[in-house]
């Protein structure tokens, strides 16, 4: 059933619309993306620019707007980070485990605020598969 025409306004036949004052409208899309677009042209992402137009010519999508490329370049940092936070919380995970059945003394334990962490194979694996890429070792590394 279409209430309206189309250009989304209602028709002489249809009966009308209430609005609800009390929150106010979303603004349209097109203006949600324009504004998005605006602040994208100042913020410099992680991954270049040039980096991202070329892998995206390189699997055949070619643009002329930089802008594109950059909202890929920034959908791309995200993806990056949110592996590397959940790899953090795996090797934070795994080493409390690992800490909490040893028998030493907590006085030569480092604060956890000043701890270093470093990025293992084995911490970047199970945070790879949480996204669904499956990594594995090559045999001669085993």
């Amino acid at each position: 059933m279409v209430i309206g025409n189309e250009e989304n306004y209602p028709s002489p036949a249809s009966p009308p619309i209430e609005q609800d004052d009390s929150q106010p409208l979303p603004p349209p899309p097109s203006e949600a993306l324009g504004e998005l677009l605006d602040q994208m042209e100042d913020y410099i992402p992680t991954v270049p620019d040039a980096l991202t137009a070329r892998y995206l010519n390189q699997a055949g999508f070619e643009t002329i707007d930089p802008r594109i490329v950059r909202i890929i370049s920034v959908a791309a940092q995200k993806f990056i980070s949110d592996i590397a936070n959940d790899a953090l919380q795996h090797c934070k995970t795994r080493t409390s485990s690992q800490h909490s059945g040893g028998h030493g003394s907590n006085k030569d334990k480092k604060p956890n605020k000043d701890r270093r962490y470093t990025l293992a194979v084995e911490d970047l694996t199970p945070a790879l598969a949480d996204h669904g890429i499956t990594m594995r070792k090559p045999q001669y590394f085993v």
